[in-house]
């Protein structure tokens, strides 16, 4: 085998590989403690008065972004967005005005945010 081919499917794997929990990642999105998606974002079946508008809403974000997508969005979003109030939820240094409890941490592990991008990835 090629060691560039190789090497492509090794980078590429685990994102094709990962697999989360729908369930786990709505509770996660709903939970106002851990993902914190709702203080900002609109999500469906949430009370209207109990979710944020800062984000735009999740519905259908499913039909407009793939799983790299949703998953960048969440580890990486200043990406798209230099300005973004959104943290990233996996990164653990370089990053300002955190919490002392959580400094050296990610928000979510690895484990969680592919839960919420199964769950996302069905919002159509």
């Amino acid at each position: 085998m090629r060691l560039d081919i190789l090497a492509l499917a090794v980078v590429l794997a685990p994102a094709a590989l990962a697999q989360g929990d729908a369930a786990r990642g709505e509770a996660i999105a709903h939970n106002r403690s851990q993902g914190l998606c709702v203080l900002c974002h609109a999500l469906p079946g949430q009370n209207p008065a109990l979710q944020g508008s800062i984000g735009p809403p999740l519905a259908g974000v499913g039909s407009r972004l793939d799983a790299d997508g949703l998953r960048q969005r969440l580890v990486a979003p200043e990406r798209f967005n230099p300005d973004t109030v959104m943290p990233s939820y996996s990164r653990s240094s370089g990053l300002h005005q955190v919490a002392t409890a959580h400094r050296g941490k990610p928000l979510l592990t690895d484990a969680q945010i592919d839960d919420l991008v199964a769950w996302m990835g069905g919002l159509r």
